[in-house]
């Protein structure tokens, strides 16, 4: 079974809760192969603010200035995937800390002018992950892509692991966050949410920023063929082996289900 992790920037901001998902991620049972791709925006927005950048989004998306992707690379690529691999090297997980512009993993193209070097990723090459595995190393993915023309883009982190997840092939796809879940008007948590429902809590103001940004990927996660996609909590005890177990109508957080599943 192969099982793409995406972990979000908050959660790895703690030390000890980034130890307890390392040890989480090295005690993975036998028969599941696992790649980590992760986020890092808390930290980023940190380094920028103590270089005197001040953070802007548009849709929950970092708009990146020339001197913003230089912080891309010292962050997401350096500061953060390093500390995280080393974690889990600690753990007993034999990590190698990557990015996507290594190996041609991710290729991105702009994505909007006005956002500057976010990209979008256009063609992601699942060997890389594989090779790796292969070699019986456990891949750790940093949210940075490299462009046709030797460009490096800003991903979020969240396109980034559904890209990924869709060349490896995964067949499940765990969004680790630092909240319960999806949540509603009401602020009731989620526990089914088909496209068709996302889309409306977007429309209606419910889901902005980060996690707008978060369910449109888990919709295209869904509409690439990957069977089972998931916003967890991260800080929930044994968050992983939960999320694995056979009886997922306990498992936390929502469920991303396509439209004829829940019909």
């Amino acid at each position: 079974m192969k099982v793409l992790v995406k972990l979000g920037g908050s959660l790895l901001d703690d030390a000890g809760m980034c130890a307890s998902l390392a040890r989480q991620i090295a005690a993975l049972p036998a028969g599941v192969e696992a790649v980590v791709v992760h986020g890092g925006g808390k930290q980023m927005t940190r380094h920028l603010a103590e270089h005197g950048v001040q953070s802007r989004f548009v849709d929950g998306l970092r708009v990146t200035t020339s001197e913003v992707v230089d912080a891309v690379l010292k962050v997401f690529a350096g500061s953060v995937n390093k500390t995280l691999t080393s974690a889990l090297l600690a753990a007993g997980a034999p990590a190698v800390g990557i990015s996507g512009i290594d190996g041609g993993l991710a290729v991105a193209r702009q994505l909007n002018p006005a956002l500057g070097a976010v990209g979008r990723v256009v063609h992601a090459n699942g060997r890389v992950l594989d090779t790796l595995i292969e070699g019986g190393f456990l891949p750790v993915v940093a949210c940075v892509a490299g462009g046709e023309c030797g460009e490096v883009f800003n991903v979020n982190a969240d396109q980034m692991a559904v890209a990924c997840a869709w060349a490896w092939k995964a067949q499940k796809l765990f969004f680790l966050t630092d909240i319960a879940g999806v949540k509603g008007s009401e602020g009731e948590l989620l526990r089914r949410l088909t496209p068709s429902e996302a889309a409306n809590l977007i429309a209606t103001g419910v889901a902005t920023g980060g996690m707008q940004a978060k369910l449109e990927s888990a919709c295209d996660a869904l509409a690439r063929g990957i069977r089972e996609v998931r916003i967890a909590p991260g800080a929930e005890p044994d968050v992983l082996a939960r999320l694995l177990s056979a009886r997922q109508e306990t498992a936390p957080g929502t469920a991303l289900v396509p439209e004829e599943v829940a019909a």
